[in-house]
């Protein structure tokens, strides 16, 4: 929420643009249990990992800006303490209908209602019950995209990636630079999504085939709880794919997120690409930060202001990667 999240080898930024117009940049040092536990790198285990791990960060940053959209003078601790409880609630409920949504619903669906308009057997059934989640999918990104505070959160996204483009291009970090890029990136998460949705399709199939027998309730619950084993099957996927991010399969395989980000980005104000400027600048010049839950809060009126060797990346400095 106007703001913007960053993420680098070492660690991780969030902008974000205050009511009073400034920006308030919190930097942070990536978690290190990945780096001391050789188990979070093993085949599978390693996608389940990431996505916990962003899922993390993802609500940390939620929060961060959340926290600064209810932002007024004379809060107290305790209106704080009831905004942050009132947003961690908000979290809860928005996971549960995400689940009911897109996991128990779509199998519902295709297996109740597949039977009563003739689509039997695991595969079709399966197949329908894909095109069902990617469908509710769709749908519900057409429906928010209306929304004008998600309007703003589109081009916030728009603005993220015309920056990612202007740093791995070495150009330097003003906005009129910057906007000349797409806002369209082969490396956005949205990609992920799709590819979590083909390989469920899979998953449950087999998951299916072994619960042959077993009452519909039972093979719900086997959704929720194959999360995991899907997630981690899709990272492998990606992961396979993008060791050439030139290849045709690589090119194949991001389509589906290409056609996405259509939807999920729009083309940034000036305004909102200086908060991209401030996140890229709180990464690329915090990489080697390593004190356990540093965080590093500066304002600055306008990021293109500042210092140009605060915000302009060496070349050679390791990639930081869309959200």
């Amino acid at each position: 929420m106007e703001g913007v999240m960053m993420r680098g080898p070492e660690s991780w930024a969030v902008a974000v643009r205050k009511p009073n117009k400034e920006i308030a940049v919190h930097a942070f040092p990536l978690p290190r249990y990945a780096a001391e536990h050789k188990w979070t790198r093993k085949p599978l285990l390693r996608g389940v990992w990431t996505l916990a791990e962003s899922l993390n960060l993802g609500f940390k940053a939620l929060k961060i800006s959340g926290s600064y959209a209810v932002e007024e003078e004379d809060d107290s601790p305790e209106d704080i303490a009831k905004v942050e409880k009132a947003m961690n609630a908000s979290l809860g409920i928005g996971m549960v209908i995400i689940l009911a949504l897109f996991v128990t619903i779509p199998a519902f669906i295709s297996k109740w209602g597949g039977n009563r308009i003739g689509v039997e057997g695991d595969l079709l059934q399966n197949i329908f019950e894909g095109g069902i989640r990617i469908s509710f999918f769709l749908g519900y990104i057409l429906l928010i995209s209306l929304v004008p505070d998600i309007k703003r959160v589109f081009q916030y996204h728009g603005a993220e990636h015309k920056t990612i483009y202007a740093y791995e291009n070495d150009d330097p970090m003003e906005p009129e630079v910057i906007d000349r890029y797409s806002t369209l990136h082969v490396r956005c998460g949205t990609n992920f999504l799709f590819i979590v949705m083909f390989v469920a399709i899979i998953g449950h199939f087999l998951a299916d085939v072994l619960l042959s027998d077993a009452p519909l309730a039972f093979k719900l619950a086997a959704r929720v709880l194959m999360i995991p084993v899907v997630a981690g099957l899709s990272y492998e996927v990606i992961r396979a794919a993008g060791k050439n991010d030139r290849s045709v399969i690589f090119r194949t395989v991001s389509l589906p997120g290409l056609a996405l980000q259509k939807i999920t980005t729009r083309p940034p104000t000036h305004d909102q690409i200086e908060v991209a400027i401030a996140a890229m600048e709180g990464v690329i010049n915090r990489t080697s930060v390593t004190e356990a839950e540093t965080v590093t809060v500066y304002e600055v009126k306008s990021p293109v202001e500042s210092p140009d060797h605060m915000l302009q990346p060496e070349k050679g400095l390791p990639g930081v990667e869309p959200a």
